[in-house]
């Protein structure tokens, strides 16, 4: 898979062959703008998500808390037909993701069959007995799913990453949208351009749809944060807001004979669905983490007993591990019983010594990961690495083979980005956003478009200094 890059807006390879027709608009648009346009729109928007506070955390740093992530004004387009084929791959991959959580959270039916092996699911630290066999409301375990796509080629993607906790990115999706029609009306002129602001709407639906079949009036639903200094609260209290539900901390909330509870001016409330963006492990400390000061006392109870529908449920984790990852074309094909639409990365398992010697033999070719790392870390990106680095993923593969997987170095896709130098190509993913409800599957057209800044860069993750983009699915 390695090679030239696909450039989405000029064809494969060095861009000599011409301009793709979805983009001849934005290339013109482009050759006509003055070298300081992009310099004035740019801090324009940087001045306008600075007002709004849009910002993300990184732990562990002595010089800043907070930082914005950057914004590259140049959109990334894609066809309808291309979207049709991505939304089509994402709702059989999800519904495969809910059916293989039901299942191993009930009969196990993938594990007699031989389709996963047993110890990676029992030996997973994101397995939780705690919640096997106890019924969730309407069968549905991620109800909302942040898919990572990469694409190599014209009419080749390829899923990346499967996010089932609590995937985050969305509020950059919409902020990018309105900063993109504020500044660039004259551009959106040239475009259909398929509109995201609806995803509120469509996550409220969805959440409603959930609450627990018991409910005889309309649900109450509220989201639930670990506060203002998680890395995402930005897009905790944003999310709040557009969905027109309360921000809830975990001293906000309370149970009462297996029921939810929020304190509010008007008294106790009942709250039948909780959209939480906290781990498990801080969920209840009665049930996990005694010292969990996050979560509340007893919403295990409550959810055993059907009274409540926490989105996620509990237990979507192991979904995220990069080792389960690998077994995703079997698990599509046992639940759905088609071929899965969207192929995975070809993956080796260091678990398996013949991957682990493969893997050992050709390291300074490959990306190694962590299976159960986010955002990143704990990554080996072999042709970049040092030597220091390859030796040091040596000791650790042959040391704890069953911790990594590794994965060719993926040639993305490249878009045109406005850097210091001007308008050039930088490597690309996308992370649509896929909300399961009881009553259908909703997607809204495109998704949070991350870039890689730095010239050579196929790290986008925010925290290694990616940044975002508007991504536009043309309708016409």
């Amino acid at each position: 898979m390695a090679g030239a890059a696909f450039d989405e807006m000029n064809g494969s390879g060095s861009g000599t062959d011409g301009v793709r027709p979805p983009y001849e608009a934005l290339s013109a648009w482009l050759k006509q703008q003055p070298p300081e346009f992009f310099n004035t729109r740019r801090s324009q928007a940087e001045l306008f998500f600075r007002r709004i506070g849009i910002t993300f955390a990184v732990y562990g740093e002595n010089e800043t808390s907070e930082r914005l992530i950057p914004f590259d004004i140049i959109p990334r387009l894609l066809t309808k037909a291309e979207w049709s084929f991505l939304e089509r791959g994402l709702k059989q991959r999800v519904a495969a993701l809910n059916a293989f959580l039901k299942d191993i959270y009930g009969p196990q039916e993938c594990i007699r069959a031989g389709i996963i092996p047993a110890d990676l699911v029992y030996r997973n630290p994101h397995y939780r007995l705690e919640v096997k066999d106890i019924p969730i409301p309407h069968d549905i375990y991620v109800h909302v799913a942040g898919i990572d796509i990469v694409r190599v080629g014209p009419n080749e993607f390829y899923v990346l990453e499967d996010n089932a906790r609590t995937p985050s990115g969305v509020s950059y999706m919409l902020e990018n949208r309105e900063v993109m029609m504020r500044l660039f009306p004259e551009l959106f002129a040239r475009h259909h351009v398929a509109p995201v602001e609806n995803y509120p709407d469509a996550l409220l639906a969805t959440l409603r749809s959930v609450a627990p079949e018991s409910v005889a009036r309309d649900p109450v639903v509220a989201l639930l944060t670990p506060g203002r200094y998680n890395s995402a609260f930005y897009e905790h209290s944003f999310l709040a807001d557009k969905l027109g539900v309360e921000l809830v901390e975990a001293s906000d909330l309370f149970v009462k004979d297996e029921r939810v509870y929020m304190r509010t001016t008007q008294g106790p409330t009942r709250v039948d669905v909780i959209y939480r963006r906290i781990d498990d492990d801080f969920l209840d400390p009665l049930v996990f983490r005694p010292d969990s000061i996050l979560g509340v006392p007893g919403i295990m109870g409550a959810y055993r007993a059907g009274n409540v529908t926490l989105a996620n449920a509990v237990g979507t984790g192991i979904s995220d591990d990069k080792a389960v990852y690998t077994y995703m074309p079997e698990i599509v094909r046992f639940f759905t019983g088609e071929d899965a639409i969207l192929k995975n990365v070809p993956t080796w398992r260091c678990r398996e010594p013949e991957a682990l010697s493969h893997v050992l033999a050709h390291l300074s070719e490959l990306v190694v990961k962590e299976v159960n790392g986010s955002g990143g870390y704990g990554m080996l990106v072999g042709p970049h690495a040092s030597k220091r680095e390859l030796d040091e993923f040596t000791r650790k593969l042959k040391h704890n083979p069953e911790n990594f997987i590794a994965q060719p170095t993926l040639s993305l896709s490249t878009c045109p980005t406005f850097v210091a130098s001007g308008v050039a190509p930088r490597h690309v993913d996308l992370r649509p956003f896929v909300l399961s409800g009881a009553d259908e599957i909703r997607i809204v057209p495109g998704g949070l478009t991350r870039v890689a800044l730095k010239e050579g860069s196929l790290v986008v993750n925010s925290s290694q200094g990616g940044g975002t983009k508007d991504t536009w699915v043309l309708d016409g």
